[in-house]
């Protein structure tokens, strides 16, 4: 990650991919393949998480955490000032996350 980025942001960043890779190994376990993606253009961190999974394999029930998930997730992301998008991929195989977060605020 960059330099110089607010803390918040990083959290966020560090947030997202958490939540997205532990969405994978609860509801795609299928999956084979996984992409992580980070871009910075020097107004806002771009945080991407891909999987080809089709979730049709899940963990026990047992197993399910209790968290707040993708709702606390939007949550932390909006709070910055920020977007987060989530659902399947174009052709109908694996799911994506995607996090904008703002780096700088506005003048």
């Amino acid at each position: 990650m960059p330099d110089g980025l607010p803390h918040e942001v990083h959290a966020a960043a560090y947030r997202v991919v958490q939540e997205a890779l532990t969405n994978v190994r609860r509801h795609a376990c299928d999956a084979t393949e996984l992409t992580v993606g980070l871009v910075y253009d020097g107004r806002a961190l771009k945080v991407t998480v891909r999987d080809e999974g089709r979730g049709g394999s899940r963990l026990p029930q047992a197993a399910l955490g209790g968290g707040f998930g993708l709702v606390g997730l939007t949550e932390r992301v909006t709070a910055l000032g920020g977007e987060l998008r989530t659902g399947p991929r174009s052709g109908g195989r694996g799911w994506e996350v995607r996090a904008i977060l703002p780096t700088k605020t506005a003048s």
